[in-house]
């Protein structure tokens, strides 16, 4: 398994059960952080459609995610600009999390 190219999903909820560790959250955190950036207009559309379903707001931001950021700005790999732009985080989000997280750490 170690040398194979890829494994299958049923063998990775294996691995994740017996190991009590959720491996499929390192891709979906690699695929929230790295995907391309939507328009705006397309994401107005999407509001503008009513559905029958409930919506839901969901928050993309793990701790992990979150820790991984304010590193890379706290190491000086990245400015706060170059995060907002390369992640596509709002810049009042951003902020927030340094405000927040500043003051856990003292």
């Amino acid at each position: 398994m170690l040398n194979s190219e890829s494994l299958e999903s049923k063998i990775i909820l294996k691995w994740c059960k017996l190991l009590e560790y959720d491996f499929f959250r390192i891709y979906s955190q690699h695929l929230i952080l790295y995907s391309p950036p939507t328009s705006g207009s397309h994401l107005v559309k999407k509001r503008k459609l009513k559905s029958s379903l409930p919506s839901f707001r969901k928050n993309i931001y793990t701790k992990e995610i979150i820790d991984f950021i304010l590193n890379r700005i706290n190491s000086g790999e990245l400015s706060k600009i170059q995060v907002i732009e390369r992640y596509g985080i709002p810049k009042t989000t951003l902020y927030k999390w340094i405000n927040k997280y500043e003051t856990m750490n003292k």
